[in-house]
């Protein structure tokens, strides 16, 4: 904080045995209000690990979809020869050949609210590729906002229930986890950028923009949470990928496969909407073993599970308080986590 990496932020530690040893917050969330145990900040792309991903294959399990489909036969949009070739597959391990983001915010803010999700995939599946499918990865914000339109289409039920559903209630989690928090009447809550489109700080709004145009909900982010929600989401989920806990959406096998790197491109860290640490590279530190899974989100948050030692690391922070220019967090992350596991050798 002295060194304005972030105002504040909130971690939670544990390994083995449930064990929570490591539950604080430090620092401010906004104005000189003190980040607690209890603050929600903006998980971001978490979402895309802990809630598009695993409707995806509690849906793969339910064989409403398969790994293997094209998205050709996924969407009634036609598509270019191009994309005709992606798959399921492509889109989870970020190899489809979509770009990273585009700002489609610009376009549907002259659209009433309800038909801006049909339009976002509209623009979505009309933007050129930038690699073939399956050639390269390319970290996608855009992938999974199809991805999310896909669970509406296949589950008959908005992104939205379909998380709550599918992963959230049976976790005990429908009420810890969740988007637009402030229409919840929540208020310890992180405080994000001072955006130049919306013209104030973000508190409680989700900071991604596409995801903001659409209602706070999207393949790609939206949800919030508290750094011990996120540890026991975590925690639960390596217990069930592992065989030690059943959930009646997720099969363990299916899971283990998410959370394992699939080598499909050289090189990629990515599992199936999960990620696993690069070598010598890692925000996780050089101690995490490769046997990992976790994600980062651009607010300024992560998590990661290491299966070998049964260590679970949550850190939330609201690093792009004010601005998301500061990415001193980049640094930040590996000597957190290396220091983290050091202490726990």
């Amino acid at each position: 904080m002295a060194e304005g990496v972030f105002p504040g932020c909130a971690v939670a530690i544990g390994q083995g045995a449930d064990s929570l040893f490591e539950n604080a917050g430090v620092g401010n969330r906004q104005d000189g209000r003190p980040v607690t145990a209890d603050t929600f900040f903006d998980l971001a792309s978490l979402s895309k690990a802990l809630a598009t991903t695993l409707v995806i294959l509690a849906l793969i399990k339910e064989e409403k979809i398969r790994l293997n489909d094209y998205l050709a036969d996924l969407v009634d949009q036609r598509l270019t020869d191009d994309k005709r070739a992606i798959t399921l597959f492509h889109l989870l391990n970020h190899c489809a050949g979509l770009a990273a983001h585009r700002s489609f915010y610009t376009i549907l803010e002259e659209l009433e609210p309800q038909e801006r999700p049909a339009e976002m995939l509209r623009l979505v599946l009309s933007e050129p590729l930038v690699a073939r499918p399956g050639s390269r990865d390319i970290y996608s914000d855009l992938g999974f906002i199809i991805l999310g339109s896909l669970i509406e289409r296949c589950s008959g039920l908005t992104l939205e229930e379909a998380v709550r559903h599918y992963v959230l209630a049976p976790l005990g989690l429908a009420d810890r986890l969740l988007y637009n928090p402030r229409r919840r009447g929540i208020k310890d809550i992180a405080a994000g950028q001072l955006c130049p489109w919306r013209q104030r700080v973000l508190v409680g709004e989700v900071d991604d923009q596409n995801t903001w145009i659409m209602g706070g909900v999207s393949g790609q982010a939206g949800l919030f949470g508290r750094a011990t929600d996120v540890f026991y989401m975590v925690r639960q989920l390596s217990k069930i990928a592992a065989g030690e806990e059943k959930h009646p959406y997720l099969d363990a096998d299916l899971l283990r496969s998410a959370m394992t790197r699939q080598g499909l491109v050289s090189a990629s860290s990515w599992g199936l909407g999960f990620d696993t640490p690069s070598a010598g590279a890692s925000s996780a530190g050089r101690f995490i073993s490769p046997h990992s899974f976790g994600h980062l989100g651009f607010t300024g948050t992560s998590f990661w599970h290491d299966f070998d030692r049964d260590i679970t690391v949550v850190l939330l922070t609201n690093r792009i308080h004010p601005s998301v220019e500061n990415n001193k967090i980049k640094a930040f992350r590996p000597a957190f986590h290396d220091l983290v596991f050091q202490s726990l050798a």
